[in-house]
């Protein structure tokens, strides 16, 4: 039985979309025994991010928020699942990961500490051939992990726009069946 615990946060506006299809390929491939736990950010809304650190303080994460630290802390690896939105990461996503600046400066959560040594990772799907569109995507993801001392897995990158069609970017499906190993 793996000691590992993938969270596999779904940030796209779609349901069943190329970017989850990628990220379900790529995690049977994990061992047996390998808990795995699927977040769709559609099903937890976060409120715009309002930073009150020079102001009031962060206060103990309640509803969705807190769901999300909950299984982000109980996680070993995380797995942002986010298709290429306007060259970065979706608004759902992208209000997940400010979430972190808050978890940050909440007291007691001791949040940098938690996660460093946890493993980032990015599935994402893109429309475009150049896979250097997904650059921002990429950067927004492994500064995040460096900024919080966690290892950087690293991008699968698959092509497609309607659904289904990642399955048929040969390079993407076998980038998948080795991308956590």
């Amino acid at each position: 039985m793996s000691t590992r615990t993938f969270l596999f946060l779904l940030g796209s506006s779609r349901a069943d979309g190329n970017t989850e299809t990628l990220a379900r390929l790529a995690a049977e491939q994990l061992p047996a025994g390998t808990e795995q736990r699927w977040l769709n950010l559609r099903d937890l809304p976060l409120p715009a991010f309002e930073d009150r650190r020079h102001t009031d303080g962060h206060s103990t994460p309640t509803g969705h928020s807190a769901a999300l630290l909950e299984a982000t802390l109980a996680a070993t690896d995380v797995v942002i699942a986010s298709p290429l939105y306007w060259y970065s990461v979706s608004a759902s996503t992208k209000r997940y990961l400010d979430e972190w600046s808050g978890w940050l400066e909440t007291p007691g959560v001791d949040f940098q500490r938690r996660m460093a040594g946890k493993t980032l990772w990015g599935v994402t799907a893109l429309a475009d051939t150049d896979t250097e569109v997904a650059d921002p995507l990429t950067g927004t993801l492994r500064n995040s992990a460096h900024y919080l001392g966690m290892r950087w897995g690293g991008v699968l990158l698959g092509n497609g726009s309607k659904p289904g069609d990642v399955l048929t970017d040969t390079g993407a499906v076998a980038d998948a069946k080795a991308f956590f190993s």
